[in-house]
């Protein structure tokens, strides 16, 4: 057999031995190994000790794989993506929202919103909304620079806020905690925070609180978002194959955030109370 004709041979028979897994993964920097790009301190997304959600998932991608699963650690802040994704030192971040730059996303494997927090039995039960007139004499938590600080200004709430700061290394602050410690401490009487988080450090708040999807606000301000996974621009078989994936696995999907207290909403903006 000619040498050129038995090289293509072999490396036909190389892809029949190796599955279509390998195939699927060939734009990927390695196949020996789901590398995840991750924040080593920023629960309850991901930390060192795997505890969060997105620790969970990644387990789960990695199952599925059928490959070890290895970290790739950088504070989630300005650079993230250039030094870990972009710089190939990874392949994979698992939270990242849709339509944003600079990743390609997957399909969707959540949807969720900012949320309001309140102290159960503090005089703001039932309140679905920033235009509520309880609010108005009411002094709210809000990370300064997100989408829920301008919603504050159209109606007339920014002035009595008390602001948490954005960039942050959640190594050695995390203003979200600290805000929902001074909504259960009575300090501020609400808080707006993203879904995930707000959720999360309720559930653990110690006392009471409600969280509320704010879904129905009006401004032209998005308070809902699609979360997909990230991966690098033209990998599209890595892009199907995590897609699979996501389909194959949402309800386990779906009970896992549940559990970390994600707020999650279907497309009609009707929360999802169980995995299907």
């Amino acid at each position: 057999m000619a040498p050129a004709r038995l090289g293509l041979a072999l490396a036909l028979l190389a892809g029949v031995l190796m599955g279509p897994a390998a195939a699927q993964t060939s734009d990927l920097v390695t196949r020996s190994a789901l590398r995840v790009c991750a924040d080593p301190a920023n629960l309850p997304f991901t930390n060192e000790a795997g505890e969060g959600f997105e620790n969970k998932i990644a387990e789960l991608v990695a199952r599925d794989l059928k490959v070890p699963l290895l970290y790739t650690w950088h504070p989630q802040a300005t650079g993230f993506v250039r030094n870990t994704l972009a710089a190939k030192r990874c392949d994979l971040v698992v939270g990242y929202a849709a339509g944003s730059d600079p990743v390609q996303n997957t399909n969707p494997y959540y949807r969720s919103a900012w949320v309001l927090v309140t102290r159960r039995g503090g005089g703001l039960d039932g309140v679905a909304g920033l235009a509520d007139p309880r609010l108005k004499e009411k002094r709210l938590g809000v990370v300064a620079g997100t989408p829920p600080a301008t919603l504050l200004v159209l109606n007339g709430l920014i002035e009595r806020a008390k602001p948490y700061r954005l960039n942050i290394d959640r190594r050695y602050e995390s203003p979200s905690e600290d805000m929902v410690r001074d909504i259960a401490s009575g300090d501020i009487d609400g808080g707006l925070l993203w879904g995930p988080i707000g959720g999360y450090f309720a559930k653990r708040a110690g006392v009471p609180l409600n969280v509320v999807p704010l879904t129905g606000e009006r401004g032209g301000v998005p308070m809902t978002f699609r979360i997909t996974f990230g991966i690098r621009a033209g990998e599209t078989e890595w892009k199907h194959q995590l897609n699979e994936i996501i389909a194959a696995r949402q309800p386990e999907m779906n009970r896992l955030l549940l559990d970390y207290g994600v707020p999650l909403i279907d497309e009609q903006d009707r929360p999802i109370v169980a995995g299907p």
